[in-house]
């Protein structure tokens, strides 16, 4: 008869993060099972954060986010976040953002340096960036592409970066595609990252009414000032 293979079996990474996670449930040490110092959440949230990387452009890689209300928005979706049933920090509903200011201020800078952030605290999130301008590319018709697709995705990640709102040439159509997205996650308290040049009191004439009425309740709103930084290199 054959007898049992009774040699140490290797625990694939999914197994083993399942073990640390039931083991720090139970307020016990994961180090008992001997995990290895790579296996602990805070190198995770490295791992996240390489993720995120990923997909964040070049010109941004590295951004930090170190303006106050910056840093005080990311602080309030921290503290709004649910623990999910691996006991990490998920997304939740929130405040949005709104970050305005001249060209060169900034504004994209700051946002990227937000996600970045949340991540590094150990926040799980799935998140999207899109410019208005390609968002509004997007959405218009074409054979073959299912454009609602595309809005419903953007409409229900859990946090969005909307660059530079107002970017595209206003017509009722960019009107009427930017209030279904903002009105969405305006009702569904969705947290916004939105950079803008537009000067606050003009919001309803780029936007519409409507639009512009729901950002102003749905968002914490930040001025950044100063100089265009991209203008820097070419003058020294």
């Amino acid at each position: 008869m054959a007898t049992a293979d009774r040699s140490p079996r290797r625990i694939g990474t999914l197994g083993l993060q399942h073990l640390v996670e039931r083991f720090t449930r139970l307020g016990i040490d994961p180090s008992v099972i001997g995990v290895p110092a790579q296996d602990t959440p805070s190198v995770r949230q490295h791992d996240a954060l390489e993720l995120a990387a990923n997909r964040i452009p070049d010109r941004f890689y590295d951004a930090e986010a170190d303006h106050p209300q910056v840093l005080a928005w990311v602080e309030h979706v921290k503290q709004a976040a649910r623990r999910g049933p691996e006991g990490t920090l998920g997304i939740a509903r929130a405040d949005s953002l709104l970050l305005l200011g001249e060209t060169g201020t900034g504004k994209t800078h700051q946002a990227y340096g937000a996600i970045r952030t949340l991540l590094r605290e150990g926040v799980r999130l799935r998140w999207r960036a899109v410019s208005s301008v390609t968002f509004h590319a997007t959405m218009r018709p074409r054979p073959g592409i299912n454009t609602e697709r595309e809005m419903r995705d953007l409409e229900t990640i859990p946090l969005l970066l909307l660059d530079d709102l107002g970017a595209a040439k206003a017509s009722e159509f960019t009107e009427e595609i930017t209030y279904r997205l903002v009105d969405y996650r305006y009702q569904h308290r969705l947290p916004t990252l939105i950079t803008s040049n537009i000067v606050p009191a003009e919001l309803a004439a780029f936007l519409g009414d409507r639009s512009a009425s729901r950002l102003r309740q749905m968002c914490r709103k930040t001025v950044l000032d100063g100089f265009d930084r991209r203008r820097a290199p070419l003058d020294h």
